[in-house]
């Protein structure tokens, strides 16, 4: 794939004294970025996710690669708004400091549903339960900025923004399963995209001590691709021939993104694999910064009670 020029053996730096937090840890692309990173001398990597045994067999991976990064599970339900608080909260009753958050869970494509909470499946899961753990751990991620630390969050989003409905966001019926018309489920995940790359521009604007951005990790060949209806992921595989990768190539993006030196980095700025400014893709509602602060506003009205 074009600009896929990373080695992270090499450009990874050490990693001494960085706790780091993956959602969706336990597979796919933050598998592979936790074993890219442990392999860095990490202090502490923590992997969430739903799977209790599929956690450990990630743990026991890194464990046999030699490394002494210490790798802890949580769990935690992005489509639980409970789930999430009380994964929140379990970390930070756990880690006095956080260096990096990836916020790289997420489900695509799926037939119409609501969260736990009641609101459409992909939003609910890409967008808003990122957005609460985001919010929970915004306070350790600005303690270790105060400290003269390099606080980042990286949030996974996707060219499939590009999907989204007229408007970017259908605001007055997040909390309905969103049957649209036609191409239904890609155009609530790319909704939910565009909420991923708009809410952390809109973080990086509001809390600019700490870097924020979203990255394109490229298509890869993941469960989310292998789990999608059959007539999807040959759509996939057919519209992307020769520029499909692996999950260990798939991570480059968001590893870099999290690792590279600081002045490399455009806070709230959006990147494609590996490392390429990408904002003059944008399309007219991706760049639009009052549809950024309605979805702000929109999410902390939803996340109040938590």
């Amino acid at each position: 794939m074009s600009g896929l020029n990373f080695n992270p053996d090499e450009e990874i730096p050490d990693l001494r004294g960085k706790s780091i937090f993956i959602t969706g840890g336990t597979n796919g692309l933050g598998a592979q970025s936790a074993i890219h990173l442990a392999k860095h001398n990490a202090s502490h990597i923590y992997i969430s996710g739903r799977n209790a045994q599929s956690a450990d067999k990630i743990i026991a991976q890194i464990r046999d690669t030699g490394s002494e990064t210490k790798v802890q599970f949580i769990q935690c339900d992005l489509a639980s708004l409970s789930s999430v608080k009380e994964a929140a909260e379990q970390f930070v009753s756990q880690a006095p400091t956080l260096d990096i958050l990836m916020c790289n869970a997420g489900i695509m494509a799926k037939p119409p549903s609501l969260t736990t909470d009641g609101y459409e499946l992909q939003f609910g899961t890409n967008h808003l339960g990122h957005a609460l753990l985001v919010k929970k751990l915004l306070p350790l991620l600005e303690k270790t900025s105060t400290a003269g630390g390099d606080a980042r969050i990286i949030t996974l989003t996707s060219e499939g923004m590009f999907l989204h409905p007229k408007g970017g966001i259908v605001f007055g019926d997040l909390k309905t399963v969103q049957d649209f018309w036609i191409g239904g489920p890609w155009r609530r995940y790319g909704q939910s995209k565009l909420a991923n790359m708009l809410y952390a521009r809109e973080l990086a604007r509001r809390y600019s001590d700490i870097t924020s951005v979203s990255v394109h990790p490229g298509v890869v060949s993941t469960e989310l691709v292998g789990n999608s209806r059959l007539t999807d992921r040959a759509l996939i595989y057919i519209t992307n021939l020769g520029n499909v990768l692996k999950p260990e190539q798939g991570a480059y993006n968001q590893v870099w993104a999290a690792t590279t030196p600081r002045e490399k980095l455009e806070n709230g700025l959006y990147y494609e694999p590996v490392g390429k400014l990408a904002q003059k893709k944008l399309d007219k509602t991706a760049r639009d910064d009052n549809l950024a602060r309605r979805l702000w506003e929109w999410t902390e009205e939803a996340l109040k009670e938590y």
